[in-house]
């Protein structure tokens, strides 16, 4: 392609422009029941106690929180549905919404809809990956919760991450 293609007959150039859009969701619950407004998530626990509603899911949720320098949530992205035992989850996808919604931090979490919150391998190594590429680009992961039906796994608690 030359600059002759891209300026046409009338000498204009065309170039495409992408615009960040975001998209507020209402939620027709009660939100206390969820997540309260200006909490600082600084436990695994409370991520469990707030996201334990995954686990009326049959597909494994894949979940980003994205916090500002407070920790508090100024957004949640679903990466990824997967299927009953695992979802892609890639760091591109990741990262793309928390670029946008410029996130100081994330915290990653999805549930085993089997019950059992033990990390496979590939949870482990994605979660091995995101930690570098968010080192990469300035965006830390304080942790990835594994959400079981009783239980949960936090990589921070367990020493993974």
């Amino acid at each position: 392609m030359t600059i002759n293609t891209l300026i046409g007959a009338n000498n204009n150039i065309a170039l495409r422009q992408i615009k960040a859009v975001f998209e507020v969701t209402a939620v027709s619950e009660e939100i206390a029941n969820y997540i309260q407004p200006n909490t600082r998530y600084t436990t695994p626990s409370q991520i469990f106690e707030a996201f334990h509603f995954l686990m009326q899911e049959t597909k494994e949720y894949f979940l980003t929180l994205h916090l500002d320098g407070k920790n508090r949530i100024n957004c949640i992205d679903v990466v990824s549905i997967g299927s009953l035992n695992q979802s892609i989850v890639h760091p591109r996808e990741v990262f793309k919404t928390a670029l946008l919604s410029s996130a100081a931090a994330i915290i990653l979490v999805h549930q085993h809809p089997t019950g059992d919150p033990s990390p496979s391998s590939e949870d482990i190594a994605i979660t091995r990956r995101l930690k570098e590429a968010g080192d990469i680009i300035g965006i830390k992961i304080l942790d990835h919760c594994i959400i079981g039906q009783d239980s949960y796994i936090s990589f921070v608690e367990r020493g993974l991450l």
